[in-house]
């Protein structure tokens, strides 16, 4: 069966957007105060859980970024190396962005909205090519083709580019021996879930990624999930 490696998922605490339930998607926002609780908590339950990490990864997202930072020196980890990727960012979620999501709700229904905001193929509506929200005009994105910029994403977009960096940078890191923490978001992870436990394209609509909550894999020389578990203050 082969030694396992450990992977360790952890969202970034709650954003400001998300406690104004706004759709966010690549909108640069901080994390709210109960977010940085939040990230102090995942650093403090990884200590506790005997837990360490050699690499860290996260999106360019500042939430992401912010949370990563605050688990580290919570766990004494500041000198660990980290890799920063475009790849990890959150699904781009169009003209949503910045809007409330019983807003948007009104105005489409919420069968549509969680459409949207749960299921795999559907894209939502297209931010506009020059509306200065696009990524194109951020100068993180500034050396990417254009082309691979997204106007908006579907999950299954957002797959298409996690799976290939999970594959190419992740993976060659876990098999090496380092312990690897991804930091990222609810769909990027929905993402990667989805593709390490072999969830189908209708059932990865019902599952729940929440802020703050480390989830420790023990992963088999294949990179297969052995183990999964969720760390929460309620473990002995």
């Amino acid at each position: 069966m082969g030694s396992p490696f450990k992977l360790i998922l952890l969202r970034h605490g709650q954003s400001v957007y998300n406690r104004e339930q706004r759709f966010t998607g690549w909108t640069d926002v901080p994390l709210s105060p109960q977010g940085e609780a939040e990230a102090a908590r995942a650093g403090r339950l990884l200590r506790a859980g005997g837990l360490d990490f050699d690499i860290a990864f996260s999106s360019l997202l500042k939430r992401a970024i912010e949370t990563l930072e605050i688990v580290s020196e919570e766990m004494g980890l500041e000198w660990v190396p980290r890799v920063m990727a475009w790849e990890l960012n959150e699904r781009h979620y169009g003209s949503l962005q910045g809007k409330t999501k019983d807003e948007v709700a009104a105005q489409v229904g919420s069968d549509q909205v969680r459409l949207w905001r749960r299921g795999f193929s559907q894209r939502p509506p297209t931010l506009d090519y020059d509306d200065p929200r696009h990524p194109r005009f951020d100068r993180r994105y500034r050396f990417l083709p254009p082309e691979r910029l997204p106007s908006a994403e579907s999950l299954a977009d957002v797959s298409d580019r996690v799976v290939p960096f999970w594959e190419e940078k992740i993976g060659p890191e876990i098999r090496s021996g380092r312990r690897v923490l991804v930091v990222s978001h609810g769909n990027a992870l929905r993402a990667l879930v989805k593709y390490l436990e072999g969830i189908c394209d209708d059932d990865i609509s019902k599952v729940e990624i929440p802020t703050g909550v480390p989830i420790v894999y023990d992963l088999d020389s294949d990179l297969c999930p052995r183990s999964r578990r969720i760390l929460s203050d309620k473990e002995p």
